[in-house]
């Protein structure tokens, strides 16, 4: 996309009421973007139903969870979970008795990686292994899921599927100094892109976050057809980042972390909602500001954008509510530091020479550079040490406020949505916020402390 499209309207939810189906494409592991939304689809009083992506067990066959394993992830849920293992991407995969691509990765070392050569004719294999396991898997629960849906009830998909890193140690030490390496432990990204090993993370990427979303459309097909027949709507919704807009200099300007190795994914998500929406499928991915998680705290930095919402809460008029929210981020600070020192820190980053090209918006994902990723993990960590508790941020309290405005707006927008693909900048979220809390109390010690509760994993 040349520019990016703002959701800049606070619609409510005209859809979706007591008895309609809500599908969750993708196992809730923890707290995280889909929490917000899950949040709304129970509000609402729709049904709930989820699925597993399975287990692997220690000969690496891909099993259907236990029974307690089934009744734990569907208290987490609070619905039914199709227990047909629908694990995506192909990283896992071999024909019968060979090498599944993680074998192939666990030959490389840090000395080698960069020359080693794959044989792409075979990683073919593995990946259509793959895509038949996951789509006749996919077929299998769609029956069933056919089974549950009756006529006249509106059905809502959300898919938040994402990721694919494969475990192997030379790509989770390679990525280490990528995404947290300063000074001579820094490297370059564009080295993993270039490598063999980078071309094969981007391919596992693309099956996780992007491919997915596809088969989910096109495998739900028939159910859409049944239900829009009988008078009744079907939505698509998916998570994407794509940078955000975050008042910076008091104007709200779109920015990114770098390097989101996972862009590319993220770019053809997109592309797959533009054609859905072509051919007349509602689907649309939002573009959701990041938030820290349990998965994303590998990239160092990738926090920052969020303190800025702070100052987004007061400029769309948040109040004394607003004002709570500072409060409590203070709180969080050790005695001798305040909020005014952690926003001079971000906006000397944001100044900086250095950052200057990676604002521009068609150039996304750039690589990194070392002198980017010294100035933008330097700033975290400073910022970082300037916190009673490390296990307690402010990025944490602010990540918790993004899931509920989150969920709200998509719920909302997705009633009538107006178009595949939307950026949820600060200024939406903010006004969401407001809205939401202007009238309620919210003191800040019970915030602070949601925030040293808060452990939240990337949907």
């Amino acid at each position: 996309m040349e520019n990016p499209v703002a959701l800049n309207r606070i619609a409510e939810n005209s859809v979706f009421r007591k008895g309609d189906v809500f599908v969750l494409f993708g196992e809730l592991f923890g707290r995280g973007y889909a929490t917000g939304l899950l949040d709304e689809a129970r509000r609402a009083g729709m049904e709930i139903v989820g699925i597993t992506v399975g287990r692997r067990d220690e000969n690496n066959a891909l099993r259907p969870l236990d029974a307690e394993e089934l009744s734990a992830a569907e208290d987490r849920l609070g619905g039914r979970i199709i227990n047909i293992p629908l694990m995506a991407g192909f990283d896992l995969d071999a024909p019968t008795g060979g090498p599944t691509p993680t074998d192939l990765l666990a030959t490389m070392t840090l000395e080698s990686w960069e020359h080693d050569r794959l044989d792409w004719d075979y990683i073919k294999q593995c990946r259509d292994i793959a895509t038949a396991r996951f789509t006749n898997s996919l077929s299998q629960v769609m029956a069933v899921l056919d089974g549950m849906i009756a006529d006249g009830r509106n059905v809502f998909f959300a898919h938040t599927m994402a990721g694919g890193i494969p475990k192997a140690k030379v790509f989770l030490a390679v990525a280490n100094r990528i995404y947290k390496g300063r000074g001579p432990r820094h490297m370059s990204s564009q080295a993993l892109l270039d490598s063999e090993m980078g071309k094969l993370i981007l391919q596992n990427f693309d099956e996780v976050t992007a491919i997915t979303f596809r088969h989910l459309i096109d495998f739900s097909a028939a159910i859409r057809e049944r239900v829009e027949a009988s008078g009744a709507q079907v939505r698509y919704t998916a998570y994407g980042y794509h940078g955000t807009a975050i008042l910076i200099d008091g104007s709200y300007r779109w920015q990114t972390y770098t390097n989101y190795t996972q862009g590319y994914a993220k770019m053809r998500l997109e592309c797959i909602a533009q054609e859905a929406w072509a051919a007349g499928v509602k689907a649309t991915v939002y573009n959701c500001p990041e938030i820290r998680t349990n998965s994303s705290d590998v990239f160092t930095g990738i926090e920052l954008p969020l303190i800025p919402l702070l100052l987004a809460l007061r400029k769309e008029n948040g109040g004394q509510w607003a004002e709570d929210q500072w409060q409590a981020c203070q709180e969080l600070l050790a005695d001798g530091f305040t909020m005014k020192d952690v926003f001079q820190k971000i906006a000397d980053m944001q100044a900086n020479e250095v950052m200057r090209p990676f604002y521009d918006f068609s150039a996304w994902p750039m690589a990194n550079s070392q002198a980017q990723a010294d100035l933008t993990i330097g700033t975290s960590n400073e910022i970082t040490q300037m916190h009673r508790d490390s296990k307690a941020l402010i990025s944490d309290l602010l990540s918790a406020l993004v899931v509920e405005a989150t969920g709200q707006l998509i719920f909302g927008e997705t009633s009538f949505p107006s178009g595949p693909v939307q950026w949820l900048n600060h200024d939406i979220v903010a006004r969401r916020l407001n809205a939401s809390h202007l009238q309620r109390k919210s003191p800040a010690p019970l915030l602070a402390q949601a925030a040293k509760d808060s452990q939240l994993e990337l949907a």
